[in-house]
């Protein structure tokens, strides 16, 4: 039969064209999800170079949202994020994942009958650590409640879930033009003088390109928490760089090179740096006076009036846990409805949390800022909310 040794003929003509045309491997390459783009890169050196450079084109941000509960004996988060990875176009690089105390750490009611095993939160932040890549660099936090946009698209509703099992991973590929840093002080008791040296090392100082930082305390109640925070802030309180973050409840990751464990009743500061010309960044401040819908888009107007292009850019929002449906009285959900209604592409995360840091302020690519009388921003709050953008510059 002629038309078997037809078919073989093609089948060996498509083989040919698959092992030898780097721009046709490059395009099937393409559809791949990451994972099985670096299986792919395995077959030879061929489609190993197709493969870095498809690798190299990805740098939007992806993430991973977890708003259903899990199975009692693990994190929706660990178990959402080890059924994503395999469907995610980035390679992480740069990982910041934040889910909610009460469930992870599991200090939910442990009934004598039930018999729940309790969940201890090294476990389930190891369990989520060995899902990703083993280069990358991992800060994760734990706090009362969560702000999440559920994955699919940008433009989905975020969700303010303030009791309940929640969470979300932002994967920050390597972005051309940008440096992400993890950092973290924490309190030395013996010195009550912060060693500023520090800062420089974790590119904080002498870093003409320092654009955002986001900063979370950590056992904020302990004794000199706050006045390590400020001697962690006010050094950062520049006029050229977006400050914002919050207390959290504890942080349960952090690697790097440079992370030695910390005694478990050390107060500190965790948080991530973004450095690069490209970036731009604005946020601003709902105080307590903020107390419905009308006054939340005033903030959210004034968000907008920075202008920071709204493509490849992600919101935080960093709430008081006092703030939410208690504050709003009536309806659940309203800061991050005003969000969205202002900016319908951009995803929001973030947290309820034990304070707020952050003011407002705008920096954009030409560096004008709203002039403040040289009295410096007080940054660390009570019963507000932070509202920022981050923009990472334009993908191709």
């Amino acid at each position: 039969g002629r038309g078997g040794g037809g078919a073989m003929e093609s089948a060996a003509k498509g083989g040919y064209v698959l092992a030898n045309l780097a721009e046709v491997v490059e395009r099937v390459l393409g559809f791949l999800p990451t994972k099985a783009l670096l299986r792919a890169a395995c077959v030879c050196r061929l489609w190993r170079e197709c493969a870095r450079r498809t690798l190299r084109t990805r740098q939007r941000i992806a993430w991973v949202s977890a708003l259903e509960p899990g199975p009692a004996e693990n994190h929706a988060l660990v178990r959402v994020l080890a059924r994503e990875l395999e469907k995610v176009h980035v390679l992480p690089q740069t990982v910041l994942y934040i889910a909610d105390a009460e469930t992870f750490s599991g200090h939910e009611e442990c009934h004598e009958q039930k018999k729940a095993r309790k969940r201890n939160s090294k476990e389930t932040a190891l369990a989520l650590e060995k899902l990703l890549p083993k280069r990358c660099q991992v800060l994760g936090l734990v706090t009362p409640g969560i702000v999440v946009t559920p994955m699919g698209s940008s433009s989905n509703q975020p969700q303010e879930i303030e009791e309940g099992e929640a969470g979300f991973a932002l994967l920050f590929p390597k972005i051309d033009g940008v440096k992400i840093h993890t950092f973290h002080f924490s309190k030395d008791m013996k010195n009550r003088v912060f060693d500023e040296s520090k800062f420089a090392e974790a590119g904080l100082k002498n870093n003409p390109d320092l654009r955002v930082v986001l900063l979370f305390g950590y056992n904020s109640w302990k004794t000199g928490a706050t006045r390590f925070l400020h001697q962690i802030v006010n050094p950062l309180n520049e006029k050229s760089i977006i400050l914002a973050g919050g207390q959290v409840e504890s942080f349960t990751s952090l690697t790097s090179e440079n992370n030695q464990a910390q005694p478990g009743d050390a107060c500190g500061v965790v948080g991530l740096a973004f450095s690069g010309p490209q970036i731009q960044s604005a946020t601003v401040l709902l105080d307590q006076d903020v107390a419905d819908e009308r006054t939340a888009e005033a903030a959210m107007q004034r968000l907008k009036a920075a202008n920071i292009p709204e493509h490849n850019t992600i919101g935080f929002m960093f709430a008081c846990i006092g703030r939410g449906y208690r504050h709003y009285k009536t309806k659940r959900n309203m800061e991050a409805d005003a969000f969205r209604k202002f900016f319908p592409n951009v995803p929001l995360f973030g947290f309820f949390g034990h304070g707020e840091i952050g003011c407002d302020r705008i920096v954009t690519g030409n560096f004008v800022l709203r002039e403040c009388n040289d009295i410096k921003d007080d940054l660390l709050h009570g019963y507000t909310t932070v509202m920022t953008l981050i923009h990472l510059g334009s993908t191709k």
